[in-house]
């Protein structure tokens, strides 16, 4: 039955494909493909884990039949039988085997995978017994996770795309594959209630063509990965992840952020037309990317990318953009835990190597680097998430707030930096400051840094030096932070969220998460004029920059710099070849002054 699942429409364009549920667990479960020399590896890894908790099980048994009535009730003994059961059931162990071999799953994410599909299975059972017997299959099944837990296997490269088993899917499946006899390989989307960013890093360069979550804002980490990789993807879809099962066909809809499942054929060929017109869009726009960035007046305008990895520097070169306008080093501290789950931070020299890479990919061109911003939807680990559950950590200790707290890191990463600094030109960009003591602090780390490396006798390069104004409180405090640094940049993910207090992660609030509300217009306008006036260097590094919607108006409020995903620098330089900035300065004054700047944007 076709039905339709609305959601919040972060990264544009059309994907069809099957559905791969990454299942929630009540352990942490890694999920990652495999090459296929691995996947004996991976079965025998699951065998072994099924054998330990078989005779672990078998134990139990032979300790409850020693006992009396008064210490183990006849349940038990029944309940452990019952577990042995589901242990050696065949549709356990085969599913697992088909989601290894077929789809290179590693061994965890097979086991819960199958779970669940068993599990939906109990769920549709009359028998209320019946039913119930679905937490015993979860008990026995985290029992292996947990055997298997510290055995994962080193996590492979991207995975070829898999062709589609048609004995695995009935033959009515067949009448909705548009895929079907021509050979070609089938495209997956992901489901998922949450992905964190590192989990969003590890399926960067995979096979997906999609994905939806249950959770998330426009603006939260997840979708601005999402963006980064340039597929379509829908956040805040609610309860996705229940209502799609395994292997399901489906579309999303990124414009319109809805997910479609099991599409009718006649919805899979309007799908399938909307998206090959979106090839041929995407096609119109890459003959812009050699055309110079400056408008019908003749101003130059700056579209610069941002980027998570040194490797996505290749995107932004191909983009056409002219250097790195936000380099998010945090990407590089995440994922790291080993099976003790201990976090290993990157050192000075992984860390130097990394920048070093982003430079020389950039070839010439500037490239500015964040300091490390961890904290709210962006944790180290899974630790750090639910440590800080009680809190709002979004107001708590994160951005350079955590840097300041651990000068060892810090220091460490400003080395990193500045030795990177001497194969290339760097800006250094410091997220998150508020107060003149931070400012203060941070300079002095910086210069700290320098001296450290003067005394190893070690080279770097220059560094200019910029600040984020994403905290009202540094937008209202503007002349003390152009008396410290050379360049600003606008973070207007988190300025719009502090300026109106919406969590901008949570999709509850979603709807009043605002980019045009009027308080957030006059402070993105009043840091561009007052950076202008003094003639410091000012660019926007938020989602705003490469939204087409407000193109105009911050060229009218007088910005010549971007910074977007790359994915968006084409659709924004048509913009600013259309633009007239003499005829847009009045009319952008005219959209602060309305008392509905959104339907002022609009008109």
């Amino acid at each position: 039955m076709t039905f339709a699942v609305h959601g919040l429409p972060v990264a544009r364009g059309i994907a069809i494909g099957r559905a791969v549920l990454v299942v929630s667990s009540r352990i942490d479960v890694a999920h990652y493909f495999i090459k296929p020399e691995e996947i004996e590896t991976e079965i025998d890894r699951v065998r072994t884990a099924r054998n330990a908790v078989a005779d672990e099980l078998t134990k139990l048994q032979a300790s409850v039949a020693q006992m009396g009535p008064n210490d183990a009730p006849h349940e038990l003994a029944a309940l452990l039988e019952v577990h042995q059961m589901l242990l050696q059931d065949e549709a356990l162990s085969g599913g697992v085997k088909h989601w290894v071999s077929d789809r290179l799953y590693n061994a965890e994410w097979a086991l819960t995978t199958q779970l669940e599909v068993i599990a939906r299975q109990f769920d549709e059972m009359e028998d209320p017994y019946l039913r119930e017997r679905k937490a015993d299959l979860e008990q026995v099944v985290e029992r292996m996770l947990h055997r298997m837990k510290g055995t994962a296997a080193v996590l492979a490269p991207s995975p070829p795309r898999r062709k589609r088993a048609a004995a695995s899917h009935d033959q009515d499946d067949e009448d909705h594959d548009p895929t079907a006899g021509d050979g070609f390989d089938v495209p997956l989307v992901l489901i998922a209630h949450d992905l964190s960013p590192a989990d969003m890093l590890q399926f960067k360069k995979s096979v997906f063509a999609g994905f939806v979550t249950d959770v998330g804002g426009r603006t939260s980490h997840t979708a601005i990965v999402a963006r980064s990789m340039d597929i379509p993807a829908i956040v805040g879809a609610r309860s996705a992840s229940q209502l799609v099962r395994q292997d399901d066909w489906v579309i999303i809809d990124g414009e319109a952020g809805v997910m479609i499942v099991d599409p009718s054929p006649i919805i899979l060929a309007e799908y399938g037309f909307k998206q090959r017109q979106g090839d041929l869009e995407r096609g119109r726009l890459a003959r812009l990317r050699h055309k110079p960035a400056v408008t019908l007046d003749g101003q130059r305008v700056e579209l610069l990318a941002n980027i998570e990895m040194p490797e996505d520097t290749a995107g932004a070169v191909k983009a056409g953009a002219v250097g790195v306008g936000l380099f998010r080093s945090e990407f590089l501290f995440m994922g790291r835990e080993n099976s003790a789950r201990q976090t290993r931070l990157p050192d000075e020299e992984e860390q130097y190597q990394a920048y070093t890479r982003a430079v020389e990919g950039m070839q010439g061109m500037p490239v500015t680097i964040r300091t490390i911003d961890v904290g709210a939807d962006k944790p180290l680990d899974g630790k750090s998430a639910s440590k800080q559950e009680h809190l709002n950590p979004a107001l708590g200790l994160r951005a350079i707030r955590w840097s300041l707290a651990d000068p060892a890191m810090f220091l460490t990463q400003l080395r990193a930096i500045l030795r990177a600094a001497a194969h290339g030109e760097i800006h250094l960009l410091i997220p998150m400051l508020a107060h003149a003591s931070e400012i203060r602090q941070t300079l002095s780390l910086i210069d700290f840094a320098r001296a450290e490396l003067d005394s190893r006798g070690a080279v770097y390069g220059p560094l200019k030096l910029g600040a984020m104004i994403e905290i009202p409180a540094a937008a209202l405090t503007l002349k003390t932070f152009l008396k410290h640094f050379d360049f600003l940049s606008i973070g207007t993910n988190d300025l719009i969220q502090y300026t109106l207090a919406i969590d901008r992660a949570d999709e509850a609030v979603a709807h009043l998460y605002d980019p045009a509300h009027p308080a957030v217009l006059k402070l993105v306008a009043d840091t561009i004029t007052e950076c202008r006036r003094q003639g410091k260097g000012v660019s926007v590094c938020g989602e705003m920059a490469g939204d087409v919607a407000f193109t105009r108006l911050l060229l009218g409020l007088g910005l010549r710099s971007f910074s977007m995903h790359p994915s968006r620098i084409l659709a924004v330089k048509q913009e600013v070849l259309r633009a007239d900035t003499g005829k847009l300065e009045p009319w952008a004054k005219g959209v602060l002054d309305a008392d509905d700047p959104a339907a002022a944007l609009a008109g």
